[in-house]
């Protein structure tokens, strides 16, 4: 009998001290099958593998008395607690608080790029003007770094703000950007 089908013996028996030295035994084999289960999932997830292991185990560990026939049992509960995880977080994202069917959009794929056509130029400063009553120095950072082409580092430093701050205005920015100058277009004139 392996170690590990042992340890599932005594978690049957319920000696919750064993649950302890189990997660040692399988953690690698349950992180290569979250792996595989992640492969499978769409870009732009959120769930990393490792949170998707520690969350099937406790399911799998936290229950009372767990009842497993041997280790490749085990495998297939902690491969089924897996799948029930990762559907439960795509219906949460589905839910219409979370954003519903609206399209994820990566900040860093959003490209705002001189020169711009005359209309695409007049949003883009319409806009401006909306993001200037939220947030000043957002607005001057976006003038900083893409029309007089410094690196948010150097603006930060002209602006006497951190880089991570300036990093964290900048995705702010674009995105604010983004959606206004979005929102402008879909609306007929």
């Amino acid at each position: 009998m392996s170690e590990v089908t042992q340890i599932l013996s005594a978690l049957e028996r319920g000696q919750a001290c064993a649950a302890e030295e189990l997660l040692p035994l399988v953690y690698d084999e349950l992180r290569r099958l979250a792996a595989w289960h992640m492969a499978n999932e769409q870009p732009g997830q959120t769930l990393q593998a490792t949170a998707l292991v520690h969350e099937a185990y406790l399911r799998l560990v936290g229950k009372e008395a767990p009842q497993w026939n041997g280790r490749r049992h085990f495998f297939a509960a902690a491969a089924e607690a897996m799948r029930r995880i990762l559907v439960e977080n795509a219906r949460r994202k589905k839910r219409l608080k979370r954003g519903g069917d609206l399209e994820r959009v990566d900040v860093a794929e959003v490209q705002i790029a001189a020169p711009l056509p005359d209309d695409d130029l007049l949003a883009l400063d319409e806009a401006l003007e909306k993001l200037a009553k939220t947030d000043a120095r957002a607005v001057e950072l976006v003038k900083l770094c893409f029309f007089v082409r410094l690196t948010q580092e150097q603006a930060a430093k002209e602006l006497g703000i951190s880089v991570s701050t300036a990093e964290r205005t900048w995705a702010f920015a674009r995105a604010w950007l983004f959606r206004e100058i979005q929102a402008n277009r879909a609306v007929p004139e």
